[in-house]
């Protein structure tokens, strides 16, 4: 999932969000509908993507930690001494606590997020935890361009995007955000980015679709959200959680599909559905370590060296800023 089912906490929205609304409305009055996959994680839906990542069939977050703990020391390597190390979407900070627990040389850590409550409640718990580190929380949405704090900018920057959140991105935005992000961080950064991998079609669905019924309630959750604070009237009954890998695209697909012809009144507006007609709710690309090392290199990025788990499930990269 991340920017979606892998954005977790990580992209945590506000219920008061100005503009959920005015996107809610753009994605339900297009063709076809969509609503932007940030909008899963209010509480409610944090809270179900933490029950998503501990069920069986889903692989993401246990692949992507063994990695980060068998090769930690590796990537840590990797890193200058003295340089800063910047977590886009932080949330809980878990991932990049495995980094930092084996790169002593890391002077600041900075982490992103748009939650204000999580960044400093989690910079309180680093600083505790980490006393010779300099933690500065910066609140931000990271895929939108943001500055950094000038102590940040005083020293050597390296980037750290966990979680395959690349794969919400649909692939000429990832480009784009890799270029933007290149010129955040600096030249010759590194930057150290989990990639979800390609793989069949019965583990992926089966990730997207698991036996307890968390991602489908995930998915359902987005309607019981329009419905409490932008007023809609949604029954939750009349529409179905549909997740699929379309091969043709190497992306898992969400959607949720109406299960009959109805009319819905949405922060004041009259949306229309068909039968069997869908909101698009997430992308979730996956890639091969070649087709991402020729993403991260359109982007200016240099494939320094990746890692996959023993399964070949998932992958990290150590990109290094070429522009």
């Amino acid at each position: 999932m991340a920017p979606a089912r892998q954005v977790a906490l990580r992209q945590a929205v506000g219920e008061t969000d100005p503009s959920f609304a005015p996107d809610v409305i753009a994605g339900l009055t297009g063709r076809p509908k969509r609503i932007p996959a940030k909008y899963f994680y209010d509480a409610r839906g944090a809270q179900l993507f933490e029950a998503i990542t501990r069920t069986p069939e889903y692989y993401l977050t246990r692949c992507e930690l063994s990695i980060l703990r068998e090769r930690g020391r590796e990537i840590a390597a990797l890193l200058p001494e003295g340089s800063a190390l910047i977590e886009l979407g932080s949330g809980s900070s878990e991932k990049a606590r495995i980094l930092l627990s084996v790169a002593p040389g890391i002077r600041l850590y900075a982490p992103v997020d748009i939650s204000r409550e999580m960044l400093s409640e989690e910079a309180e718990r680093l600083q505790r935890d980490y006393p010779g580190l300099c933690v500065i929380p910066v609140q931000a949405d990271f895929a939108e361009p943001f500055v950094l704090p000038a102590p940040v900018l005083r020293v050597t920057r390296n980037g750290f995007f966990p979680g395959s959140t690349v794969g919400n991105f649909e692939p000429p935005a990832a480009v784009e955000f890799f270029r933007r992000l290149g010129r955040t961080l600096g030249h010759r950064a590194a930057l150290i980015v989990g990639v979800d991998l390609i793989k069949s079609a019965q583990v992926l669905d089966a990730a997207y679709n698991d036996a307890a019924g968390f991602t489908r309630e995930f998915n359902l959750n987005l309607l019981s959200r329009m419905n409490r604070e932008l007023n809609a009237e949604f029954d939750l009954a009349s529409f179905e959680h549909r997740a699929f890998f379309n091969s043709g695209r190497d992306r898992v697909e969400m959607h949720l599909a109406s299960r009959k012809a109805q009319r819905i009144r949405v922060a004041g507006r009259v949306i229309e559905f068909k039968k069997d007609e869908t909101i698009h709710t997430e992308n979730s690309y996956k890639y091969s370590i070649a087709s991402f090392a020729d993403l991260a290199r359109r982007a200016g990025w240099e494939p320094a060296s990746s890692w996959a788990d023993a399964g070949s499930m998932f992958s990290v990269h150590a990109l290094r800023n070429a522009a």
